[in-house]
């Protein structure tokens, strides 16, 4: 059975505190969501200000294959005909196939925030409805508060419901707006929507449902609605969304679709779940979680040595599905936890063998992560632990000591210089760099010194610097870990260090950092000799 999917990042999405969008980001997002397969995208309200406005004319020359655009408002103001009401003229001018109107099911809000009667609101909700689908639209009604306004009072709230299915409304939404149902609610008062229409001798309408996840619950009780007969579903990509959040249309598809059997998206869809989810993330400019359900970085990451060691025998073990079906891929952490299982399968994902030595080196990551090290985070680092336990590991360069500099005088700036000295070969090598620190001074006179026998060097640039304190109750004595990021080209890789004294900490990850991309180097170059 298909399931109707309902996208409102462009607009309730970016009531999250914190986002906003310019016009140029919601068309982009537009076009991700539109090739995702998502059936309907909300743009935005175009009576609230110019920016969504300005969406509502853009879109249009946007070219959409398969998402219909749906403009945002409320139902007429009391008092108002639709003809005088300026948010009623702002949808007309959207000039939207779809309008979804939004209007007030609970009484507490009819009463309390409106302050209007309860048959004025139904003539809201009845007249702004019927206006649209005399235009021709199709209407999507949202039953705002509908699940607090059942349980204050169930007669009235179905009466709003039923005014807007009497007036035409192609779709009947119930929202959780305050996002505190529970799923078995969801569950009962969708049962009793469906049953009421038949009381009334009234043809079942099309229902859809809206979840907010201010109880961690908006996931759950989409799903509870669709398995009581809901088709259509409306929530944002990664759940953005004021408070706590809208329901997250990416577990949703991925579970309505792998584990319930229904049809959202095609399968070719449903591989792009997570770099949709990494690429919205992107453009609203915030950090993809990385432990979000089914797409996140570490949603199919394994540490523990027993479940690795599980997974290289039954992929399915250790895994609900396979990562593949949204895009994303297994990963095997190394850690103080890993068994040899995580360095074997780490070390034939990057192309190296081990030769048997796998014991040596869990023992060493071991003894490292007792001191502050962390590999799961530097990737680099490991992988030259792994380089330099083979039988035939041989250094491009070895760093034999530094001296590092730090003054201030008088009223002057402070100042930086580090010396180095450095083997190549036979060749020792004295160098001195100042910098605009310690670590960049340090940085400055190891390049030097490797520079004129590695050139390549000069691609490789340090394009992020972290440094974590380990042992905080240790106030200033407390251990360092100094994580690197370094990048050639399109390739990126992770190095850290970790030592009482942070100078000695930033050596290590920067020496990993810089021979980490030679030996690669040299690896491509025996490899194409060959």
């Amino acid at each position: 059975m298909q399931i109707m999917l309902y996208d409102t990042t462009l607009r309730d999405g970016t009531q999250r505190e914190g986002m906003s969008l310019s016009c140029e980001d919601k068309l982009k997002i537009a076009r991700i969501l539109d090739d995702l397969g998502i059936h309907y995208i909300e743009g935005g309200w175009p009576g609230s200000n110019p920016k969504d406005a300005e969406f509502f004319q853009r879109v249009k020359s946007l070219g959409l294959t398969h998402a219909r655009v749906a403009a945002f408002g409320a139902t007429r103001h009391a008092g108002n005909r639709c003809e005088d009401d300026a948010n009623v003229r702002a949808l007309v001018a959207a000039e939207t196939p779809v309008v979804t109107l939004v209007g007030k099911s609970s009484i507490l809000h009819v009463e309390q925030v409106l302050e209007t009667t309860r048959e004025e609101n139904l003539a809201m909700i009845a007249d702004t409805v019927a206006y649209f689908k005399q235009r021709d639209k199709e209407v999507v009604y949202d039953a705002e508060h509908f699940f607090d306004g059942y349980k204050l009072d169930p007669n009235y709230t179905l009466a709003t419901l039923a005014a807007a299915a009497r007036a035409g409304a192609n779709c009947l939404v119930l929202c959780d707006t305050n996002g505190g149902a529970l799923p078995h609610e969801v569950a009962a008062i969708t049962r009793a929507v469906r049953a009421s229409f038949h009381a009334q001798g009234l043809p079942e309408p099309d229902l859809g449902i809206h979840t907010h996840n201010d109880g961690a619950l908006a996931v759950a009780n989409a799903l509870a609605a669709v398995q009581e007969g809901v088709r259509q579903v409306q929530g944002t990509i990664n759940g953005y969304g004021e408070r706590c959040g809208n329901m997250d249309l990416i577990p949703v598809i991925a579970n309505l679709q792998l584990k319930l059997g229904y049809a959202c998206v095609n399968p070719a869809q449903l591989q792009k779940l997570s770099d949709v989810a990494h690429s919205v993330a992107a453009i609203a400019n915030l950090n993809p979680d990385p432990h979000a359900a089914y797409v996140g970085r570490s949603a199919f990451a394994h540490k523990g040595g027993i479940h690795v060691a599980a997974i290289e025998k039954v992929a399915s073990s250790y895994q609900h599905i396979d990562p593949t079906l949204v895009g994303n891929t297994k990963r095997v952490v190394v850690s103080e936890l890993a068994g040899r299982g995580n360095i074997r399968v780490r070390a034939e994902e990057l192309g190296l063998t081990l030769q048997g030595v796998e014991g040596n080196v869990v023992q060493r990551i071991k003894e490292l992560e007792h001191r502050g090290f962390q590999f799961e985070a530097a990737e680099g680092s490991f992988e030259m632990l792994i380089r330099r336990s083979a039988v035939d590991y041989a250094p491009p360069f070895d760093l034999l000591d530094f001296t590092v500099i730090v003054e201030k005088r008088g009223n002057h700036q402070i100042t930086s210089q580090a010396t180095v000295k450095v083997r190549v070969g036979d060749q020792v090598m004295h160098t001195a760099a100042e910098g605009d620190g310690p670590v960049n001074a340090l940085d400055g006179a190891i390049r030097k010194a490797l520079l004129p026998h590695y050139p390549e060097l000069a691609e490789v640039r340090l394009v992020d610097y972290k440094v974590r304190i380990i042992d905080e109750h240790r106030g200033t004595a407390a251990t360092p870990r100094v994580l690197i990021e370094s990048a050639s080209g399109d390739e990126r890789w992770s190095t850290i260090g970790a030592s009482h004294n942070i100078i000695e900490a930033s050596y290590q990850a920067l020496w990993d950092s810089l021979e980490l991309p030679l030996l690669r180097s040299r690896e491509r170059q025996n490899r194409e000799s060959s």
